[in-house]
């Protein structure tokens, strides 16, 4: 799919980015990636960790806000993977119109240059916040979501297609729960901040974020939002996991933080599809026909449904939880011997 292929990476830079390079570069022989973002300390250190394929990666400073720059950047790509953007819900919330320029000006600027330079594919990455949006960085996604799946309808011979994948927070990811609690733990910190006791997550990895991606690259006709099917799991059973002898503090939800993650929203339902191991759902547009656009296999889920978190039919228990943060390298390193022989247990 990829062998020979150009690709490129907006925000490449991040925590998918550095994934998403390893996997490629495992699986296939493309022809390049270019790493597109505006950090160029960060593009250094990614030039460092990656040196033994030095040929097959370029990195190219630039932002999705400079159109004309996209332009130049997107000369002779074949892919692009959309992963800039201002995600962090505080900076969002006290830079609105920063926020707005990054997710949604620059989405548009992304579609504009793919479509003018003949790019076969554009995969967006979404967030769980897009859906039912309460904060400005969801609805600043769901804005940027909009525009990659109508911007199928003015690709016309030019042959782009568009398509969003869709999870929420990454296991270990830059500021999720998992390294807070890392680094409280390995601070000697006994008792754990949790927002509200009832609060539930998806879990999904970078590996299973990024072949949903390939997924998409392989079969997206244009319109489709991705979704993965992936277990929910507690907050307290992950603090549970990371430290079984921890006191739990309940502090209060925070402004803009949802008790549960929304994946698939009730009025989505009429139009989602369900498949062996993620959920599509598809546009309802004029131009979008089942002839042209569908991906056979999948059967349509029940009217009414909603992929939440809260209700989820599978779950991680606090065992499960600990088995996977041990496989991930994301257990506090501790001095207690009761603690580590628990973790060891598993």
């Amino acid at each position: 799919m990829l062998n020979g292929k150009t690709i490129l990476v907006t925000g490449g830079t991040g925590s998918f980015g550095h994934k998403f390079v390893e996997m490629v570069l495992k699986k296939y022989k493309p022809k390049k990636i270019i790493i597109y973002s505006r950090d160029e300390f960060k593009q250094d250190m990614m030039r460092k960790k990656f040196k033994e394929h030095s040929k097959d990666l370029r990195f190219f400073i630039g932002d999705v806000r400079d159109k004309d720059r996209l332009y130049r950047a997107f000369d002779g790509v074949d892919y692009v993977i959309h992963a800039a953007a201002m995600k962090q819900v505080p900076a969002c919330e006290y830079n609105p119109f920063e926020a707005i320029k990054t997710n949604i000006h620059g989405a548009q600027n992304v579609i504009d240059a793919a479509l003018d330079r003949g790019v076969k594919k554009v995969i967006a990455l979404s967030t769980d916040k897009a859906v039912n949006p309460i904060n400005l960085y969801g609805g600043s996604k769901l804005v940027s979501d909009k525009l990659f799946i109508s911007a199928n309808a003015y690709s016309g011979g030019k042959g782009t297609r568009f398509a969003v994948v869709r999870y929420g927070n990454v296991a270990g990811s830059r500021g999720s729960v998992i390294p807070f609690f890392k680094q409280l733990i390995e601070a000697g910190e006994r008792k754990l901040p949790i927002t509200d006791f009832r609060m539930t997550r998806f879990w999904i990895t970078l590996e299973e974020g990024v072949e949903l991606v390939f997924k998409a690259l392989d079969e997206a006709k244009g319109g489709e939002t991705y979704i993965s099917k992936i277990p929910s799991f507690k907050i307290t059973d992950l603090a549970k996991a990371m430290n079984p002898n921890a006191i739990l503090e309940e502090v209060g939800i925070r402004e803009g933080e949802k008790l549960h993650e929304v994946m698939i929203t009730k009025d989505d339902s009429r139009m989602t599809y369900e498949y062996d191991k993620h959920y599509i759902v598809y546009p309802h547009f004029d131009w979008w026909s089942s002839e042209r656009h569908f991906t056979n296999g999948g059967r349509l889920i029940e009217d009414g449904f909603e992929y939440n978190s809260g209700t989820n039919r599978e779950w991680l228990n606090v065992e499960c939880l600990r088995k996977l943060l041990i496989e991930l390298n994301m257990m506090p390193l501790v001095e207690n011997i009761e603690e580590v022989e628990i973790a060891r247990e598993y």
